[in-house]
């Protein structure tokens, strides 16, 4: 064994600890995220029509109409939201359920109803 392999060697080795050390920090920054607030918007032709916060010990249940002859019944409890009912053909966010986590989402495309969680600080990452 030469000089420049036990040098190759121990970069090696400090190298093998480096993804211990990244995640170690992304823990760190994740659990300080969770004491910001999270909130529900519920946007309706891109529009912002609501906003709930997710952190509050409230209950809210709210129906909204697109449009003629369309309806959505939004449903916040316990730091969750939902779609709970709608009259559109695909019932596909009724079938989506609860959402809690930031950069989740919950689509009524015929209504054109989104309803998405975001955390307050955090970048917006959404494209209009």
């Amino acid at each position: 064994m030469k000089i420049g392999d036990v040098i190759i060697i121990g970069i090696l080795v400090i190298a093998s600890f480096l993804p211990a050390v990244v995640f170690y920090f992304q823990q760190d920054q994740g659990q300080a995220e969770e004491t910001t607030p999270k909130y529900a918007a519920v946007r309706i032709d891109g529009q912002e029509v609501d906003r709930f916060s997710l952190d509050n010990e409230n209950s809210v249940r709210k129906t909204y109409y697109p449009e003629e002859g369309q309806y959505n019944i939004v449903e916040v409890e316990d730091g969750q939201a939902r779609v709970q009912e709608d009259n559109s053909p695909d019932q596909i966010a009724v079938r989506t359920g609860w959402i809690s986590e930031p950069g989740e989402t919950s689509i009524c495309l015929p209504h054109k109803l989104v309803i998405e969680i975001y955390q307050e600080g955090a970048e917006d990452t959404y494209i209009y």
